[in-house]
């Protein structure tokens, strides 16, 4: 028997039903994966079945005394109390009494009174009573398992860390049916993989929303996919999920084009009628007013992003170098003794767990932060383009469209002016939807607008914080796809896997204490590599290198070098290289412009064969600079 039903569910918001005689049933021990459009209705969805929105129309039927418990996408940010307190919350009568417990055995060690002892015996008695005390064994190894402190109060912590503080809420009082919305949301790897494991122990059946396909992957044992009202269930995985819908789609494109073909011919066969006869067949006119009436309608399916970077002009070859750099906060080390290059084109994962130093080092290239030291060199005419994970670049008191254009009718696209509503729209924003204020947006839409935002601007390095939380999958595949065509510098932070293996060439994993480990490949490439590397070291032989990539020194991490002092000619020579690589550099983009000049071969051989000659000259100038610094930077390093 199902443990909840919906049937002929309908609830309209705006102009659209989110669900439009919608039918749904959960079966014991089912693990149900809700997918579709962000704006689709899945959150709403989520408050109807925990019975915090009721249907405007149908019928929903819970079982008896099925217990229901949600994560909320958003948590309350003014919550009073302790993470313990609100996490025990969840537990209800049982919570109430632990979270007694625990404030009086506060009291009784600062103000350990007979009548302070008295009151804590009374709890523990009742404890002992009811049985509560199992729960508190899962209270605390639920918030040992996501780093949570359960004295801190909620109030002080960080719209992520809440978030940590929901999910431990609803992860503690063992419900027969658990709904989760996207619950890996700001959660590091390391977190979402025991999240994973819990998940599988759980004896209950489990509803729940993710953009995150790995873990989707990992735990649905069924996808629910809620599409313009209705809620279609796809039995099996995710990658069956995906073949059967686009068939699904292609069938309905078909008929749809077939109903308007013979809507098409009617409506010629009335207009005809009028001209040849007063005398009509009155019942294929009510069929015709029948088809009319249905095409009004139909709920075309919703468009997809239309994703597009305006690559700028090309950045230097090296866009960064480090070498020996240290940071560390309030003690902690963060990047210790760190030395890299980047150069033109790479594409970087910076992995790790939360708080590790991922955005911090981010900070440190874009120049927000000031290493403690080391040397930090960045690269000629970046062109710099930022998503910052917290939406801090947004004012949420401010519309849509002036977040984007400053109150401007017009915003730039790729050099040619180009009406605000109209580019919006290619983020799907709809016009009424782009006068709507920040903060009444859904945190999809929030980093659409941030896209849209840092796409405007001409750029050569993308640095992207976390920039898949909370895109329906759709747009967050169609990142995927303008990624891979991008032809500047990537340096991206994010906690999904899929996300990360499709978009990059090489991986950092912050190990702890400050070192940085580099690894050829994304998350999975990089993990396989570093389980070969620990069990060497743990088998005490020659550790396995990590493939390195094409023209990059070896980190200091790895190999911890001891500079050799250069004379003082060849120091120089090494100080003054970059520079000459730059003009070399900007040389041969200014001979290049002229020779793809459509006139450029049309010209006399005399004026043509100088400007070529000069070109390879300064290619082969270009390519004994670059080998001289290279073998420059070996002496230095040799021991």
């Amino acid at each position: 028997m199902a443990l909840i039903t919906i049937h002929n569910g309908l609830l309209a918001f705006g102009d659209h039903p989110l669900l439009d005689q919608a039918d749904f049933a959960l079966q014991e021990n089912e693990r149900v994966c809700l997918v579709g459009r962000n704006g689709a209705g899945k959150s709403t969805l989520m408050k109807v079945l925990a019975k915090e929105v009721l249907l405007d129309d149908g019928k929903m039927q819970i079982m008896q005394d099925v217990v229901v418990s949600r994560l909320e996408q958003d948590p309350p940010r003014d919550q009073q109390g302790t993470v313990y307190d609100y996490v025990a919350g969840g537990l209800a009568e049982a919570g109430e009494q632990l979270r007694i417990y625990q404030d009086l055995l506060d009291l009784v060690t600062h103000s350990p009174t007979d009548a302070n002892i008295k009151k804590l015996s009374a709890v523990q008695e009742q404890l002992d009573h009811t049985g509560a005390w199992r729960f508190e064994d899962r209270i605390n190894n639920v918030l040992t398992a996501l780093k949570l402190d359960g004295q801190t109060k909620l109030t002080d912590l960080s719209g992520g860390w809440q978030r940590k503080a929901a999910l431990a809420r609803a992860l503690v009082c063992e419900p027969d049916v658990l709904l989760l919305d996207e619950p890996t949301n700001h959660l590091d790897v390391t977190t979402i993989e025991w999240l994973e494991g819990f998940l599988k122990d759980f004896r209950g059946s489990i509803i729940f929303i993710s953009h995150d396909r790995t873990f989707i992957k990992s735990m649905a044992t069924r996808i629910v996919d809620l599409d313009r009202g209705k809620l279609n269930s796809f039995p099996g995985n995710y990658d069956q999920y995906l073949v059967e819908k686009e068939d699904q789609l292609r069938v309905e494109e078909m008929q749809n084009a077939e109903f308007d073909k013979k809507l098409a011919q009617e409506e010629v066969w009335i207009r005809q009628g009028i001209k040849a006869r007063r005398t009509r067949n009155e019942g294929r006119v009510r069929a015709l007013k029948k088809l009319r009436e249905e095409r009004s309608q139909r709920r075309e399916v919703q468009g997809k992003v239309n994703l597009k970077i305006d690559d700028g002009s090309r950045s230097g070859k090296i866009v960064f170098e480090a070498e020996n750099l240290c940071y560390s906060i309030d003690g902690k080390s963060i990047v210790n003794d760190f030395s890299f290059n980047i150069m033109r084109g790479d594409r970087i994962a910076l992995i790790g767990p939360n708080g590790c130093g991922k955005s911090t080092l981010l900070k440190l290239f874009l120049g927000e932060l000031t290493a403690d030291s080391g040397r930090l060199h960045c690269g000629t005419k970046l062109e710099v383009a930022y998503f910052d994970q917290y939406r801090e670049l947004l004012d949420p008191e401010k519309s849509v469209i002036d977040n984007l254009a400053d109150g401007k009718q017009e915003v730039m696209v790729a050099g040619r002016p180009r009406h605000a509503l109209s580019y919006l729209q290619d983020f799907l924003f709809a016009p009424k939807r782009a006068r709507t204020p920040v903060k009444a947006l859904s945190g999809g839409e929030k980093n659409r607008l941030l896209l849209a935002r840092i796409f405007l601007k001409p750029n050569n390095l993308l640095v992207l914080d976390e920039p898949t939380n909370d895109l329906d999958i759709e747009t967050l595949e169609l990142l995927e796809d303008l990624l891979a065509n991008y032809q500047g510098t990537l340096l991206l932070v994010s906690h999904d896997r899929e996300f990360v293996d499709n978009t990059v060439t090489t991986s950092w994993i912050f190990e702890g204490n400050g070192v940085i480990e580099e690894f050829v490949g994304g998350y999975h490439d990089a993990q396989q590599q570093r389980q070969q590397v620990l069990q060497a070291r743990l088998a005490d032989v020659e550790p396995v290198k990590s493939v390195k990539a094409v023209d990059k020194p070896a980190k200091a991490s790895e190999v911890k070098p001891k500079l050799k002092k250069l004379s003082y000619k060849l120091q120089r020579e090494l100080e003054e290289l970059p520079a000459k690589l730059e003009q070399f550099e900007t040389e041969i983009e200014t001979l290049q412009l002229q020779i793809n000049d459509a006139d450029f071969f049309s010209q006399p051989v005399e004026h043509t064969q100088p400007i070529l000659d000069k070109l390879a000259a300064t290619e082969q100038a270009l390519e004994v600079a670059f080998e001289r610094w290279e073998e420059l930077e070996a002496m230095q390093q040799e021991s």
